[in-house]
């Protein structure tokens, strides 16, 4: 892949070549490559600003334009001559421009340093990868919302500890989750937001003494503005740490979603049954259907959460400005955005087809006396103070479990031993329907209230 030419950008400084075990432990090519095409527009926008400013000429811009019309297209069909020997993305298109074009080709590199450069191009990847990112998890929601749709009025049993607590319905459920993934997409978005001012014409560390229009720089990239410092502009990798930041939220709600996939799809649990396209099976046991898919998910997330700590590892004690170190957050960053990026989409597949079991689901919503808070709450309309009320209950469930009875299995003679405040209209207040329709709020779990839920939502994502 890569092609082995000797060329430093800083030779002339040197009497001995670099060492041959230092070329390869401090190229970055590997990881740089993802920049090759927001470095081309880097230096497109940086050689229009010199010859706006009279530094390059007009034949030198053409010849510019079309070398780098010539690399893109190297570059797209893999027909470019990568080489190690110089170190990173930077040098390796400058060396083959000035193979291309001449002298102008070295030109280009007037006004600016690589210490810039990098920090624009990063930016650039960074913000085009939060851009794609940030729609992505719009169709996660999207398709989340449309099974939450579905199962508006699927009851299910809601847990506090794993152990059940309440009943709920799974469209409500997911609604959790599209609650995530909306903080999620405003996370992206600020993370973008904050990131994007031009740090070209920073140069190394110092500015420059040519008369450059950053603005103008920045304008043709789609920066909002410069960065206001040029010590800061080349040193900074907050917005690394912010994409890192994000990528490790999305995934630690996607490694909780993938868990509930996993529990829920155990034979001995049975609510759902993840499709066929997103699980193996094993090597030894014909019977095995295995979520592998939100597993991998969970492993990654992992992962995700380590470049977080990596980067900031990496940033927490250097001094200003520019230092060698930066080139390792680059590594973290690529493998953050490409691993969220990819769990999401494949989420977005495996949601639909996901096999729900209804009534496996209604059946675990009736058990553990998931309904003795809304007797508790019965017993307050009757005019018992809740704390009352709640030791009514308790013994009440303490008898259930004696006599291996659910709260619904009691005669209303049985019930109103424990309070005569009960009466016959208790058993409509205590099913499971019941509990759920008396939930119609803002936040709760009536099918209505999650219908509503649903198109605020799908308002929400719109606006985003």
């Amino acid at each position: 892949m890569f092609a082995e030419t000797k060329a430093e950008a800083w030779s002339g400084r040197f009497a001995a070549p670099m060492d041959e075990l230092l070329t390869d432990y401090q190229q970055c090519l590997d990881i740089d490559i993802r920049l090759a095409s927001v470095d081309i527009d880097g230096s497109l926008a940086h050689a229009e600003m010199l010859a706006s400013i009279g530094v390059l000429s007009g034949q030198d811009l053409a010849d510019i334009q079309r070398g780098m019309d010539r690399i893109r297209e190297e570059i797209r069909e893999g027909a470019f001559p990568w080489s190690v020997e110089r170190e990173d993305v930077h040098m390796n298109i400058e060396h083959r421009l000035t193979q291309l074009i001449g002298d102008a080709g070295k030109r280009l590199h007037t006004a600016r340093s690589r210490n810039d450069q990098v920090a624009t191009d990063l930016r650039l990847y960074t913000r085009h990868e939060l851009d794609g990112l940030c729609d992505e998890l719009k169709e996660l929601v999207s398709v989340a919302l449309d099974l939450a749709r579905t199962h508006a009025a699927t009851l299910m049993p809601g847990c506090t500890h794993l152990q059940i607590a309440q009943p709920v319905t799974f469209g409500h459920h997911l609604m959790a989750y599209v609650e995530m993934f909306l903080r999620d997409i405003q996370r992206v978005r600020q993370a973008r937001e904050r990131l994007n001012e031009l740090p070209l014409g920073a140069a190394a560390l110092a500015g420059t003494s040519f008369p450059i229009d950053r603005h103008f720089v920045a304008g043709r990239l789609g920066f909002a503005g410069v960065c206001q410092n040029s010590l800061d502009a080349v040193s900074d990798r907050d917005f690394v740490i912010d994409a890192c930041s994000a990528g490790a939220q999305i995934m630690m709600h996607v490694s909780r979603l993938s868990e509930e996939l996993v529990f829920w799809s155990n034979p001995l649990i049975g609510f759902i049954e993840i499709g066929d396209r997103f699980c193996t099976g094993s090597s030894i046991m014909p019977q095995k259907k295995n979520p592998d898919i939100p597993e991998l998910a969970r492993g990654k997330a992992g992962r995700v959460f380590g470049n977080l700590a990596s980067v900031l590892a990496v940033m927490k004690s250097q001094p200003l400005a520019y230092n060698k170190d930066n080139q390792e957050s680059k590594q973290p960053l690529v493998d953050t955005l490409e691993t969220v990026r990819s769990s999401v989409r494949v989420f977005s597949r495996l949601l639909p087809s996901l096999g729900v079991n209804e009534a496996r689901m209604r059946a675990a919503a009736g058990a553990g006396f998931s309904t003795a808070t809304d007797l508790a709450d019965y017993l307050v309309r009757r005019g018992l103070p809740f704390r009352e009320a709640h030791e009514v209950v308790a013994l009440t469930v303490r008898r259930c479990i004696e006599s291996g009875k659910d709260l619904s299995q009691l005669t209303l003679e049985e019930l109103r031993q424990f309070s005569p405040l009960i009466e016959a209209d208790v058993f409509s207040a205590v099913t499971l329907e019941g509990s759920v329709l008396a939930r119609n709020h803002v936040g709760g779990t009536a099918p209505a209230a999650v219908t509503s839920a649903i198109e605020s939502a799908r308002q929400r994502v719109a606006a985003a």
